[in-house]
């Protein structure tokens, strides 16, 4: 069977600079993004550091757009604008100047192969000596606990200092955790984080998970990242969660249930961090209740 070549799925920029083994760190849009973690960390730093697109993928070989339709705009009598889906790799650089790489757009619908094998190429033209992939997963964790993590690679050195939460799983594959799976299989250091999201907020923005998703890129990847502006709008986040709490003795009883169960199981006094069945209030209808409130503080901030 004749194979199509991942080269032609990806232009590849002139005049980049040689890069001495940056950091590529993976941000894709389509998987599980609970809290929209991923999608606040690759926002801010596309929004807070100055950024170069050094590799562009032929979106329209990748995306499935009846499943995921592009947004137009119509003003008055014509369409005024079209926001077409945009999958590229950028170059930027730290608070320090180290250059690094972020992967960011939409996760392909079809072609995972030869998208991963294309982005292998990528790795090798420009000598990436690490990959990290960024997720976040909702858990039943209480919001006053520190942000956790689910960290995995491809080598245990990789991972040394972190604690493993789950033993074997079965899972929906993504195309983000397949490359990780490749670059392994050839390698290739790579690793990946998926951030822990109370699931009662998972539905709505909580930075807090996108701060620590970066501050984990920064330890691994030796990168400084500016966080000061997503560490005010995870305060911003927990001020208005706490408000709702202090004010919803049904809210309360959850988050105080949450915080029984949470401490327990870092203590060695419990199995799970999923409780027993009916133990504890729908975390739907508590995070139903959380959102509604959230969507009314929000005056244009996360």
């Amino acid at each position: 069977m004749k194979r199509l070549d991942p080269a032609d799925l990806y232009e590849l920029s002139p005049d980049v600079p040689p890069l001495d083994g940056p950091v590529l760190v993976q941000a894709l849009d389509g998987f599980v993004d609970a809290g929209a973690a991923t999608s606040l960390a690759r926002k801010h730093l596309l929004g807070t550091l100055e950024s170069t697109v050094v590799a562009t993928f032929d979106v329209d070989q990748l995306h499935d757009y009846r499943a995921r339709r592009p947004v137009m705009s119509f003003v008055e009598d014509h369409w005024e604008s079209y926001d077409a889906p945009r999958l590229a790799v950028h170059l930027l650089h730290d608070a320090t100047g180290t250059p690094f790489l972020l992967l960011a757009g939409p996760e392909p619908d079809v072609q995972w192969e030869r998208f991963v094998a294309a982005v292998q190429q990528i790795v090798e033209h420009f000598g990436v000596r690490l990959t990290v992939g960024l997720n976040a997963i909702p858990m039943a964790l209480p919001h006053t606990r520190p942000v956790g993590v689910i960290a995995h690679g491809s080598d245990p050195e990789l991972l040394a200092g972190y604690e493993p939460w789950i033993g074997a799983v079965q899972v929906p594959g993504s195309a983000g955790h397949l490359l990780e799976h490749r670059l392994s299989e050839a390698g290739q250091p790579a690793m990946g984080f998926a951030a822990h999201v109370p699931q009662y907020v998972s539905g709505s923005e909580f930075p807090a998970a996108a701060v620590v998703l970066l501050r984990e890129v920064s330890k691994v990847g030796g990168l400084d990242l500016p966080l000061e502006e997503l560490e005010a709008a995870a305060l911003r986040t927990r001020e208005a969660i706490d408000a709702q709490v202090e004010g919803s003795p049904d809210v309360a009883a959850v988050v105080s249930a949450l915080e029984k169960q949470y401490d327990a199981f870092l203590s060695g006094r419990g199995s799970s961090l999923l409780g027993e069945a009916g133990s504890l209030p729908s975390a739907e209808e508590l995070g139903a209740e959380l959102e509604r409130y959230l969507a009314d503080r929000t005056d244009g901030q996360p």
